[in-house]
């Protein structure tokens, strides 16, 4: 893994992460800078994605970020102009060679349910981190943009080809080459976004969502994960005969021996993962 860009010791942390029972909550914490994303976050977001995945109790995952202002704003602006100046060569697409990668927008393989609590302006990088997670969960206020093209950049970490696959075409385009916003009731409209709530009401929310992925089977979860997503470009003939190493591992598990018995002897199933 890339060293740490700053010194802990001295540099607060940039992200809060906790588990409770099957859950991880994974929360950027930067509020006073409307939780922009620098190097040290995205190493240690890394070092986050990496306990998550491998840590077999926990069965899904919600991304937010702290404050009632913004779930993340996106790259550090300062921070890159800093980088800059010191001489750092001009970037593209992804993470490849920087802190922190593979950032979650290039964690393909990731196999664990994540649902995105967004509260606020969800913009950039922060919004592509939204359009990485598997369900999002909007409050009434939250704004969405890719705002990169009147800056001079490009949404390199995935938002040029997420937003195109996640809209209409010919609208994901009118957004990314104007750095139009999209408000939380227009991004329901569009089939963008999962759920919009009112503010207050975004915990209760994302706990429905979280209460309801629990009450499946975890590897049945994982699998639909992976067949969904792998085979969303493919011909539909090529969707049923590819192979899905989570599906394989569903397939003969005890899970799903467990739940058509559990069906039959009317009582609620019992999942351990295996």
């Amino acid at each position: 893994m890339t060293p740490l860009p700053t010194d802990r010791s001295t540099d607060p942390s940039r992200v809060r992460y906790r588990k409770e029972g099957r859950v991880a909550y994974v929360t950027l914490d930067r509020p006073d800078v409307l939780n922009a994303m620098d190097l040290r976050m995205h190493t240690e977001l890394a070092e986050i994605w990496d306990d998550f995945e491998s840590d077999e109790s926990i069965w899904a995952g919600v991304l937010t970020g702290a404050g009632d202002s913004a779930f993340s704003v996106g790259q550090d602006l300062k921070e890159l102009v800093a980088r800059v100046d010191g001489g750092e060569c001009p970037s593209s697409f992804g993470s490849r060679g920087k802190p922190g990668w593979p950032r979650l927008t290039e964690r393909f393989d990731l196999s664990k349910p994540v649902i995105a609590r967004v509260n606020g302006y969800a913009l950039g990088g922060g919004f592509e981190l939204a359009l990485a997670c598997d369900i999002i969960v909007a409050a009434e206020n939250a704004t969405f943009a890719l705002p990169e093209a009147r800056l001079g950049l490009i949404p390199g970490a995935g938002g040029v080809f997420r937003l195109a696959r996640q809209l209409p075409f010919r609208t994901a385009l009118g957004h990314l080459m104007t750095g139009r916003r999209l408000s939380s009731h227009r991004a329901l409209q569009l089939g963008l976004v999962n759920d919009v709530v009112a503010a207050d009401e975004l915990d209760d929310c994302v706990g429905g969502w979280i209460d309801d992925i629990l009450r499946c089977a975890p590897l049945s979860v994982r699998a639909v994960k992976e067949a969904a997503t792998a085979s969303v470009t493919m011909p539909l003939e090529r969707a049923f005969t590819a192979n899905y190493v989570w599906e394989d591992r569903r397939m003969h598990s005890q899970d799903a021996r467990e739940g058509p018995l559990a069906f039959v002897e009317k009582r609620p199933p019992v999942w351990t993962g295996s």
